[in-house]
């Protein structure tokens, strides 16, 4: 007999890890945001090389025209926001740019708070 309960298992478990337990790094931008800008000028073309890159790939959205279908904690209101998504779930932000002295250590805070263990392969 077939069990149908086991065979949504079995497709789940077939399916890659990203189709059913997404993580990514999402980023509220505007344009004209200078801090937005510093933000590439000092990190956008590190970060994809990062364990954090490679757990959390960037993607970003503008505050004022998209609508990311992410459950959002409270309202973004300032940008650049960086919010940690998982499964389509906020798990954590950072507002505002700080520089990367202390971006990468905020990062690091938000993965370790939400339990999502950084890719260490590359």
């Amino acid at each position: 007999m077939f069990n149908l309960k086991s065979a949504v298992v079995c497709i789940f478990m077939c399916l890659p890890g990203s189709a059913w337990a997404e993580t990514y790094l999402l980023m509220a931008e505007e344009q004209g945001c200078f801090w937005c800008q510093k933000w590439d000028e000092e990190i956008a073309a590190i970060y994809p090389k990062t364990a954090e890159g490679r757990t959390a790939p960037l993607r970003r959205y503008d505050l004022h025209a998209d609508t990311p279908e992410v459950e959002f904690d409270r309202r973004v209101s300032f940008t650049p926001t960086f919010i940690l998504v998982r499964n389509g779930q906020e798990a954590g932000r950072i507002e505002g740019h700080p520089g990367p002295d202390f971006f990468w250590g905020l990062l690091q805070i938000l993965f370790n708070e939400a339990e999502i263990p950084l890719d260490g392969t590359g």
